[in-house]
């Protein structure tokens, strides 16, 4: 063969190979735990077949890992092209220093076309949409059924009726109340829970946006109501040593009779006892405090630096939908973000008819504050649930924290 006729024919080969060539897409996950983590697997499969030009790869991480990652990922020059994530401060964070992509071409005109409205404002930063929201979930109480009946109780609806019911699990030798503090986001709850409470949500938004003096007697108010708990020993011993997962232990075992946590919270528990696992709102304080629910949503965002954005357009439209959604939803009993899939199931429809019912809802504290504020607040939790004879001191320390952070 001639080497003109070699050279053309090595031409039409490369030119055929890079035209047939896959298209890429890089998803960084944060669904570390085994349920989510299959379904996330699961929905990957249906996108590759609708999709069958492009080539994904999709890494999953632990959870805690990942928050520490995401921070190095985004400025990168190979930035994943989809990231999992929290909406609201969380999201604006990372879209105000310039390291997100805005996702209006995912919807035909309007965020409004897919998602309820009251959901924009956590997704946006500017007159930008950063974030698709695939789902969300209530935080609550939660107990086995069987354990509060083999104990005589029922679940309560006030802070006298809470504490009678810590009372009894204690005189019976049953921790009344597990925790994992571990990673401490979870002491966020018991704080936002009680500001709510006791002060209500109108007062503690200004708290987390920084215009509140965290030596406020409102706040040591919280930590007084707090302060109870934690005097009487009705926290799982030894909670600083464990993560939520070995927090929940207990409460499947029965040695712990109550877990405020989110619905998240059955992904880890043996299926055979999910009809036994139930929920109450958080306890009233103050009849006359309207009653306010933490609701967190999760869900997607493209890094500025993302190599493929096409492609992950693409994603995002597939996980916005009608059909991926609800999958998911049915898969975790979670309660999807597109507003035209139902609740999965009852436990699901409880949760939303308790959200409902409620006056307001917020995100979470490390969703709604400053992410160094929430880091420092959250600390100072912990440390208050170790040392609550050290709450002055800690007061004025997460008063210096937030005045330099917020630059006041």
């Amino acid at each position: 063969m001639k080497l003109k006729t070699v050279v053309l024919v090595m031409l039409i080969l490369t030119i055929a190979v890079c035209g047939f060539a896959k298209r890429q897409l890089v998803i960084n996950s944060n669904t570390g735990d085994p349920e989510p983590k299959r379904v996330l697997n699961l929905i990957v499969e249906k996108f590759k077949v609708a999709h069958p030009d492009i080539d994904v790869t999709l890494n999953i991480f632990a959870h805690e890992d990942f928050k520490i990652l995401l921070r190095t990922w985004l400025p990168s020059s190979n930035a994943p092209d989809v990231v999992t994530w929290f909406a609201g401060e969380r999201m604006r964070y990372f879209a105000e220093k310039g390291l997100l992509y805005p996702v209006n071409e995912v919807f035909e005109e309007e965020f409004e076309e897919l998602f309820p409205a009251a959901f924009k404002s956590a997704c946006s930063f500017g007159d930008s949409v950063y974030f698709i929201p695939d789902s969300w979930y209530w935080w609550a109480v939660y107990f086995r059924k069987s354990t509060f009946a083999e104990n005589g109780v029922m679940p309560p609806t006030t802070w006298e009726e809470f504490l009678e019911v810590c009372e009894t699990f204690k005189s019976k030798g049953i921790t009344p109340i597990t925790i994992g503090t571990k990673y401490s986001w979870t002491t966020g709850a018991w704080f936002d829970y009680l500001n709510m409470r006791v002060n209500g949500l109108d007062w503690y938004i200004p708290v987390l946006d920084g215009k509140v003096p965290y030596t406020d007697p409102k706040i040591k108010k919280v930590f007084e109501y707090w302060q109870v708990l934690v005097e009487n020993e009705y926290f799982l011993e030894n909670h600083s040593s464990l993560s939520w997962q070995e927090g929940l232990n207990p409460l499947i075992t029965k040695e712990a009779g109550m877990y405020l946590m989110g619905q998240f919270l059955k992904d880890s528990t043996p299926k055979e006892i999910h009809a036994d696992i139930d929920f109450f709102r958080f306890p009233v304080i103050d009849a006359n405090i309207p009653l306010y629910e933490e609701t967190p949503i999760d869900g997607w965002m493209i890094p500025a630096n993302a190599k493929n954005k096409a492609e992950a357009v693409e994603w995002l439209k597939f996980v916005a939908s009608e059909e991926i959604q609800s999958f998911a939803a049915k898969e975790l009993g979670r309660l999807a973000a597109n507003k035209f899939v139902a609740p999965p199931n009852a436990h699901a429809k409880k949760g939303l008819t308790m959200i409902m019912h409620s006056a307001g809802v917020m995100g979470f504290y490390d969703r709604d504050s400053d992410p160094e504020m929430a880091e420092k607040g959250m600390n100072g939790f912990v440390e208050f649930m170790l040392y609550p004879e050290r709450i002055d001191s800690i007061l004025k320390n997460l008063e210096a924290d937030r005045r330099r952070i917020f630059g006041q």
